[in-house]
């Protein structure tokens, strides 16, 4: 079981107000596009959490549907747990949302923070619009 969430970050603060309905969603998504993320990878060379090798690669989880979605998370703090169950993703960047969404492939989706109260979940259709935008 995890702690209660507390908020650490800007990020979460403005998650937390988007899901109580505080701030609107078209705002938190402007603040987004500019924020900070962490994104677990796994990398070739595992240098204690640290990764410089271009042949990162990003930890992905397929649903049921074959959907692929992108994990991410508000702070690498926020990762730790969740990621004992994916070995050899120690390691991870923090990126730009508005990078992550450049790279990101078509027909992904994004999930921030999984299995915490505070995160959300991003379909391909918004993905890709919101690269588009």
């Amino acid at each position: 079981m995890q702690e209660p969430f507390v908020s650490r970050n800007e990020l979460e603060e403005k998650l937390m107000a988007a899901q109580e309905g505080q701030l609107p969603g078209n705002e938190f998504m402007h603040y987004l596009m500019d924020t900070q993320v962490f994104i677990p990878v796994k990398d070739s060379i595992g240098i204690e959490g640290f990764t410089a090798s271009d042949k990162a690669v990003p930890l992905t989880l397929k649903a049921e549907d074959d959907m692929e979605t992108l994990i991410l998370f508000s702070s690498p703090e926020r990762a730790k747990v969740f990621l004992q169950d994916y070995p050899g993703y120690e390691g991870g960047l923090l990126v730009e949302f508005k990078w992550v969404l450049e790279r990101a492939g078509t027909g992904i989706g994004i999930s921030i923070n999984p299995d915490w109260p505070v995160g959300m979940d991003l379909e391909p259709e918004m993905v890709r619009q919101l690269r588009e935008n």
